[in-house]
């Protein structure tokens, strides 16, 4: 379980492909305090670390994980949002977020907000995920790339986010570009209430 609050972006510095998966290894400020098993998110997608050296981890990704998020189009250089798993005795200062990307989305407009930003994703809109709950409301949360954000003028199939100086600079988003791919995980809340409503 995670809050969707990115510690840092984490370097990716070799990947290996074995068979259908791949071991992705990575460098970041916090590997000394990281043990074998441990959970992170990795572009909102978790990951268990299966190997440690004295400055680098690696993670396995499997085919269901590769085709639902942006990590099989990772290259060596690449930055990812990483947050380690949220304990149970601390603030949420984002919202509850699984790790389970639903889905990837594209990024169709940026527009400057004089110190701030605007973003707008496109997805693929499924009717029937949409009455599970897969979809965006104003003011609701979605996770982009593993970061907790508020949501603004939601249609079917496009939401817009506003990026503050601080995540910017702190996360992968001052990376994009129109046509960049981002993961997103829609509210865990919001799908357990549309499945509810459905059995009424």
């Amino acid at each position: 379980m995670f809050s969707g609050i990115v510690e840092e972006y984490a370097t990716l510095v070799a990947l290996v492909k074995d068979q259908e998966n791949i071991h992705f290894t990575f460098k970041c400020s916090f590997v000394n305090e990281l043990k074998i098993d441990q959970s992170i998110s990795h572009n909102g997608v978790c990951l268990t670390v299966v190997n440690l050296t004295d400055d680098t981890y690696t993670v396995t990704a499997m085919k269901e994980t590769l085709d639902r998020s942006n990590l099989g189009l990772l290259k060596v250089g690449d930055k990812v949002n990483v947050e380690r798993s949220m304990m149970m005795n601390g603030r949420l200062d984002g919202h509850i977020v699984q790790g389970h990307v639903d889905q990837t989305a594209t990024c169709v407009e940026i527009k400057d907000a004089d110190g701030s930003w605007y973003f707008t994703f496109k997805y693929a809109f499924d009717k029937e995920m949409a009455k599970r709950g897969y979809i965006t409301v104003d003011k609701g949360s979605v996770t982009v790339n593993g970061v907790s954000l508020t949501v603004c003028n939601p249609t079917d199939d496009t939401f817009q986010v506003a990026i503050i100086p601080y995540t910017y600079e702190h996360t992968n988003f001052h990376t994009f570009e129109i046509g960049s791919v981002v993961n997103i995980e829609f509210d865990i809340i919001g799908k357990y209430i549309s499945r509810m409503i459905q059995y009424k």
